[in-house]
């Protein structure tokens, strides 16, 4: 099958890239530059620099299925007007963009596999949350829904849509976890805020596994929480990772230290989303880490004692 893929140089597209080649499908990457995408993805992916909707016309008439990962990080920066911009420009007005594409295009896509994040249910506390749970209301729950809102109107052209709502995605050299192993490596590691928050989680492997079936299993329509079956809150993430370390990990980090650092992008780290995967159960998939212990051990063993820092997902 040949595949679209948008956001392929980020943590998720890495990976996913290299496991959709396993598998024998043609992949094509949307970037915005070539130079850097040919050094992150190699030279076996065929590149297209993302120059307006001519080029993404071309792309999308060619491609059988879609994957689209692109999005600016939400935390890192206080949300500004102008970031609260760039950040719905990078997931709505880019998912826009990719369905008027396939809505022009012959023949179609016969699959978009489009991102989202537990984000979409805001601070919910300790309230179970499976695909058919409503959304929350505050900015990243708004951001989320009209994320996938804009991604659903692909199934106007006769496309199915599935909507992969991610939890914190684990894995070596990159993501969330680049940014905790500094402190929790020399001891000064622990939870955020309360403690009590969940904290929902998935091993990249798995992640990119999940989101390989769902390209190819007819199943999968609308939304997936991309979650691993353990739960944990923030407080037993700390001390699993301060297992898998051999450190103390109990120096909570504030709230207020958070806010103040941050400002509302704080959320991000201190909202509860108690998320279960109901729909990648109910259909039979297997997680290779179904608990925090083993895929800690999993993500360690192949991390270097430093690691790139990169954004948390929503």
């Amino acid at each position: 099958m040949r595949i679209l893929v948008t956001g392929g140089t980020g943590f998720i597209g890495r990976a996913l890239i290299p496991r959709l080649r396993l598998d024998r499908h043609t992949i094509v990457a949307w970037v915005r530059s070539e130079a850097r995408a040919r050094q992150v993805l190699g030279g076996d992916v065929e590149l297209v620099r993302a120059a307006g909707p001519e080029a993404l016309a071309a792309a999308v008439v060619r491609a059988e299925a879609i994957v689209n990962l692109a999005g600016e990080p939400v935390i890192g920066r206080r949300w500004t007007a102008e970031r609260r911009r760039v950040l719905e420009a990078s997931r709505i007005g880019v998912t826009r963009d990719l369905v008027s594409a396939i809505a022009a295009a012959s023949p179609r896509p016969r699959v978009l596999v489009s991102g989202s994040a537990v984000g979409w249910y805001g601070d919910r506390g300790d309230e179970r949350l499976t695909e058919s749970s409503p959304p929350g209301d505050d900015f990243l729950a708004r951001l989320c829904r009209r994320w996938e809102e804009a991604a659903r109107s692909a199934e106007a052209s006769g496309v199915r849509v599935a909507t992969l709502r991610t939890g914190v995605v684990l894995g070596p050299n990159g993501g969330a976890l680049a940014q905790m192993l500094p402190p929790f490596r020399l001891g000064l590691g622990g939870p955020v805020g309360s403690g009590r928050q969940y904290f929902p989680w998935i091993h990249l492997r798995d992640l990119v596994s999940a989101i390989a079936v769902m390209i190819v299993d007819d199943r999968y329509r609308g939304p997936v929480n991309g979650v691993g079956p353990q739960e944990a809150t923030s407080r037993t993430f700390a001390a699993a990772l301060g297992r898998a370390l051999h450190r103390p990990a109990v120096l909570p980090m504030p709230a207020f230290a958070l806010r103040l650092i941050f400002g509302e992008a704080a959320s991000v780290l201190l909202a509860s989303q108690r998320a279960e995967p109901r729909v990648l159960l109910a259909n039979g998939f297997t997680f290779a880490f179904p608990d925090l212990d083993g895929a800690l051990a999993d993500i360690l063993a192949a991390a270097p004692a430093a690691a790139v820092p990169a954004a948390r997902s929503l």
